[in-house]
């Protein structure tokens, strides 16, 4: 991708990948400039969201992020918080997470997953007004789902490698395991 392709992606949204019926439907902060030229969640090179779903359990391999479309196979999906594409999740205000966090509450009552898995603590803090939540499972439902808050796959997350993140991400494949299907 030359810069200018990635500038032109800028403030584009990337469509959801929802199905009904799925166990996780996991939450971006929001599109970066890289999915948003290309059309697939979590495509930046450096994003970790990928090979850390796979090492966790979620899917069988490694799928790519063209692959996307495959995760409602395995009972997936995937959003954000904020819709619009960004080259830095700074650059999003408090009232776009605000205004997000409606929709996504919205969202996920239409579609009805078991459980919301926010890929990032200080956007769902932000979101949500949940301004002591730590990664792990919260206490509060968004749309009818149980939340957990999962560490920010993106390459800037350095407090965070894949193996830990992985970790993390297995602790919430078990707890959506040991539930009851709705």
């Amino acid at each position: 991708m030359t810069p200018e392709e990635l500038q032109a992606a800028r403030d584009r949204v990337v469509p959801d990948v929802l199905a009904g019926g799925l166990r996780v439907l996991f939450c971006g902060i929001n599109p970066s400039l890289m999915s948003a030229a290309t059309g697939h969640h979590f495509a930046h090179p450096g994003n970790r969201f990928w090979p850390v779903l796979h090492r966790s359990g979620f899917t069988p391999r490694r799928l790519r992020p063209a692959e996307q479309g495959e995760l409602p196979v395995f009972g997936l999906g995937i959003t954000n918080v904020v819709a619009r594409a960004t080259a830095r999740a700074d650059e999003l205000s408090t009232k776009e997470y605000v205004e997000g966090g409606r929709a996504l509450e919205a969202k996920v009552r239409r579609a009805g997953p078991r459980w919301l898995a926010v890929v990032g603590v200080t956007a769902y803090r932000a979101a949500f007004g949940e301004r002591r939540a730590r990664i792990g499972p919260q206490e509060r439902t968004v749309g009818g789902a149980r939340v957990w808050v999962l560490p920010n796959p993106s390459g800037l997350n350095a407090h965070w490698t894949v193996e830990t993140m992985a970790d993390e991400y297995a602790r919430l494949r078990a707890a959506v395991e040991q539930e009851t299907p709705r």
